[in-house]
């Protein structure tokens, strides 16, 4: 199997406010939207983030919970320190809380995070090691 990742879906409560959030407040393009049960979003070329109602989505593939963040995050890595500021504050407008303001890190970045709706954390960082192409995706130093 060759390494490949071309969905990511999240399990959500109310597809409509989600919706709302990444759509209507953060201004995300739709690729799909089925009122009620799923909504795709797409994120660069081969890549789709999908949000799934929950009891559909159980109804698919079994237990899931929602009682817990999920440990792991989702990363908008930009190209600053004053990006990630101003991105944590378009996604608290959005309706977003803020879980942990920018801030420098011990690995020499500057990162902080967001939750949507229904909790899933965003951390928007800088990494000042990586290079990103025009289209904002990681590269090789020797790519860009």
């Amino acid at each position: 199997m060759e390494p490949r990742l071309t969905v990511v879906t999240l399990g959500v409560s109310d597809v409509e406010r989600t919706r709302r959030f990444y759509v209507d407040g953060l201004g995300w393009p739709a690729r799909l939207v089925v009122p009620g049960e799923v909504l795709m979003l797409d994120l660069a070329p081969g890549l789709v983030l999908s949000f799934w109602d929950l009891e559909h989505m159980r109804a698919e593939i079994g237990i899931v919970g929602a009682t817990a963040t999920a440990p792991m995050t989702l990363a908008h890595n930009v190209a600053g320190p004053e990006a990630v500021l101003a991105v944590l504050a378009e996604a608290v407008a959005a309706g977003a809380t803020l879980v942990a303001p920018g801030q420098r890190r011990e690995w020499g970045g500057f990162s902080g995070y967001f939750a949507d709706p229904d909790g899933h954390r965003w951390e928007i960082a800088h990494n000042p090691s990586w290079r990103m192409d025009a289209r904002g995706a990681v590269v090789d130093a020797d790519e860009t």
